[in-house]
């Protein structure tokens, strides 16, 4: 039995959704640590607020622009706003609709789901998941465990299998304390092709900046061999790959993504080392944490690889913890879903015919899509490869997203590079850090403990989709008809779907990817109108794109402007833009004096 309905599992996953409050602490800790979600267009100002209802989204300093005139420009050149008007407030963040507001909805979402553990067996009251068991297959539907791996055809003179070799290796590391020079060791034992061509710099980087909250490692690196020995007992059946235009969800254990990424830091997984094109996961992240280890020619990219390193070592820490001193309401003994959504071409949105106007819309240049989104869709900045960078020296939103939820990095393990048309949904995943700074200036600041309720399942009220943008070499090709449509789709098929919770994001396919925010912000408006869903909209202490983005939503939705007709507008704006090879005018302008022209003549 591969899918299990969700109707057997209200005998066995008994916990109530008591098992804790929303939290009240941000994920990136006080305002100092909020500019690390951020893909941001631009370096934004400091504030000093963490406050994600406040109302000022309009700038601090002073009320801006001429209240005679609506529909006069900002600033096309990006300079401050004039002096007069004063937009109103905000919505308010309290009113937008959330997972615990729809959890009798939201419970029903695991019918059709792979699920790894068996729900018919009642044991959850008693802390006990039980794996689900299903013979085991090596095939390049699933994923090739490494104590599956096919042992020699030369029986009488054959070697011990690959899973024996790295048994042996992983039992010598839970034997006593061990160092880092011990861990390496064991991966090149049984990793002895890639001997010359792994180095583990970060790792001894790490080890020697060790803080004093860090210094158990000599303890931690046994449990982690433990913990990935125990794979064979966890995972009893395949583990489907996650395949371009395919609708299927993964639902597992966070005890089996602890034992997976054990696996993954002592890089057991076979056939993944090799990325290259032809070869069998070459359309597939990597999962193996040797590049994570390696060197780096920039010192600058090896230390902040070491930084990345605390918090994935605070996770292991974290789930390896046996203390009865530890939170129950923050003990990872949940489940996490995993879902790719793959809408066909024919399904997506006719843009032209849209006729919906956009929805509520709450904005501010404080707060963070992790803290103030909390129980709405979390929007992952993501690139087409699920991680990104995170096991080697990205250091942008999603990667810091992938470090403070550590778990979101087993969806490398399966979920094959996205299509224009799909993205991922992840559903239950725990926060374990509080992080501080954006790229370079990245650091883990300490431990997150995580009290977000669960659903009927254990999954945590926490969702999110993982939506990549384009990424523009030339920030020019953003405005032609392909890409606006593009991007539409690609925010629609993220936002798509039920509950109908409001979205948490903020400027997508900014900064690295050259996207405008202004109309990064425009298509998602414009996608979650369609979706029927409501926005919290984070700029990241950029307080004018806030004011920007604010304004023009209130002139779209006061001039009864829908879906279709700011397509129409954006496409008008990109045929100007090309024709002219350079724009003159500011796009959010240009759609103003569109608008007023059209009123004009009423």
């Amino acid at each position: 039995m591969s899918q299990q309905d969700s109707t057997q599992v209200k005998g066995c996953l008994n916990q109530t959704n008591n098992s804790g409050n929303t939290g009240d602490q941000s994920p990136r800790g006080e305002p100092k640590n909020q500019h690390s979600s951020t893909d941001s267009f631009q370096n934004p100002k400091p504030t000093h607020s963490a406050s994600g209802e406040s109302s000022s989204n309009q700038p601090s300093q002073g009320a801006p622009m001429d209240t005679s005139d609506p529909f006069s420009d900002a600033s096309s050149s990006g300079t401050r706003p004039k002096l007069g008007i004063q937009l109103g407030p905000t919505y308010p963040i309290k009113n937008l609709k959330t997972m615990q507001n729809s959890s009798t909805e939201f419970d029903k979402k695991l019918i059709g789901h792979i699920i790894m553990i068996d729900v018919r067996i009642k044991c959850h009251s008693q802390g006990v998941i039980v794996p689900f068991q299903r013979t085991h297959v090596w095939d390049s539907k699933n994923v090739k465990l490494p104590h599956l791996y096919p042992p020699s055809h030369n029986k009488s003179h054959a070697p011990p299998s690959r899973w024996e070799a790295t048994c042996h290796a992983l039992r010598k590391l839970t034997k006593g304390s061990n160092s880092i020079g011990d861990a390496e060791t064991a991966i090149m034992s049984y990793n002895s092709t890639n001997k010359g061509k792994w180095t583990f710099d970060a790792l001894y980087l790490y080890g020697q900046r060790l803080h004093t909250v860090d210094n158990n490692l000599h303890l931690l690196i046994p449990k982690i061999a433990k913990l990935a020995l125990e794979l064979p007992d966890l995972i009893k059946q395949p583990i489907p790959l996650l395949r371009q235009q395919q609708n299927q969800a993964i639902t597992m254990s966070q005890q089996q993504i602890s034992s997976l990424l054990a696996n993954a830091f002592f890089c057991t997984f076979p056939h993944r080392n090799d990325t290259k094109p032809g070869s069998e996961y070459s359309n597939f992240p990597t999962i193996n944490f040797s590049s994570l280890f390696a060197n780096e020619k920039d010192p600058a990219k090896l230390a902040q690889k070491a930084e990345k390193l605390r918090a994935i070592f605070h996770y292991f820490n974290t789930v390896t913890n046996e203390s009865h001193d530890q939170d129950p309401a923050s003990k990872p003994d949940g489940l996490v879903s995993f879902e790719r959504i793959s809408i066909p071409p024919s399904q997506l949105p006719d843009w032209n015919k849209q006729k919906m106007p956009l929805r509520n819309l709450h904005i501010s240049s404080e707060g963070s899509i992790e803290k103030e989104g909390t129980g709405m869709l979390q929007v992952d900045f993501a690139s087409k490869y699920i991680g990104g960078g995170v096991l080697k020296s990205g250091l942008v939103q999603e990667e810091i997203l992938f470090l403070m939820s550590p778990e979101l990095i087993v969806a490398r393990l399966f979920t094959e590079k996205l299509a224009d048309n799909e993205c991922l949904k992840i559903t239950g995943p725990q926060m374990y850090s509080i992080t501080s700074g954006y790229s370079k200036t990245f650091s883990w600041v300490g431990p997150y403990n995580d009290c977000t309720k669960r659903d009927m399942w254990k999954r945590r009220y926490r969702q999110i989709v993982a939506i990549d943008a384009l990424d523009f070499k030339n920030p020019k090709e953003q405005y032609t008809q392909e890409n606006i449509k593009r991007e539409l789709n690609k925010a629609f098929v993220g936002f798509h779907g039920k509950p109908e919770t409001a979205i948490a994001t903020g400027n997508w396919g900014c900064g690295a990817f050259n996207g405008d925010p202004k109309l990064k912000a425009l298509f998602q408006l414009m996608a979650a109108a369609v979706a029927e869903r409501d926005m919290a909209y984070f700029t990241f202490r950029n307080e004018h794109l806030a004011y920007e983005i604010q304004r023009m939503h209130e002139i779209l939705t006061k001039n009864n402007v829908t879906v279709d007709k700011l397509y129409k507008l954006l496409k008008e704006f990109g045929g100007h833009y090309t024709r002219e090879h350079h724009s003159a005018t500011d796009l959010y302008r240009f759609i103003r004096e569109k608008i007023k022209h059209k009123n004009s003549l009423l």
